[in-house]
């Protein structure tokens, strides 16, 4: 388990870098236009993505009172996109570095003051990395219609993992 869940959160990195590489070229009307879906914008996406990366690292770390990175975010996009770019590298460094045990553990986080809930560790990764890949296809649709004719691949088949 502990060699997919490293193998997914490389490629979940990787992925995240090839967007990241076309996006930052893209001007701030083009971040910011209306196109639909679940943030309606490419930064408002790309925010997302990075939230809920920091949010599964935090929990994964046992922070009991997680924090938003991108709440009040003030800096360019690319600083932005550094910064996601960098939480990805964590999460991924965190599994190569956590012992089976570790990933069978299972970790408690709260939503809402009264809804309680228990994961398996290797589960959280799993739900990280799914959550990325989700709206990194919503960044593609959105690159689609904004008609950006170079969009990176960003398949698994075109991952080259570490050996």
């Amino acid at each position: 388990m502990k060699n997919m869940l490293a193998h997914y959160t490389a490629y979940n990195s990787w992925a995240n870098q090839q967007l990241a590489k076309g996006l930052i070229k893209l001007t701030d009307e083009q971040l910011d236009r209306e196109l639909g879906g679940g943030f309606s914008t490419l930064r408002n996406t790309v925010y997302h993505i990075w939230h809920m990366e920091s949010l599964w690292y935090q929990r994964l770390q046992l922070t009991e009172k997680t924090t938003d990175p991108t709440a009040g975010f003030s800096g360019s996009f690319a600083d932005a996109c550094a910064a996601w770019l960098s939480q990805s590298a964590l999460l991924e460094q965190w599994v190569e570095k956590a012992s089976q045990v570790r990933l069978n553990h299972t970790i408690a986080y709260t939503l809402k003051k009264s809804e309680h809930y228990k994961i398996a560790v290797q589960d959280a990764v799993i739900e990280v990395c799914s959550n990325s890949t989700f709206y990194r296809g919503q960044l593609v649709y959105m690159l689609g219609i904004l008609g950006v004719g170079k969009i990176p691949a960003t398949e698994y088949s075109r991952f080259k993992p570490k050996k």
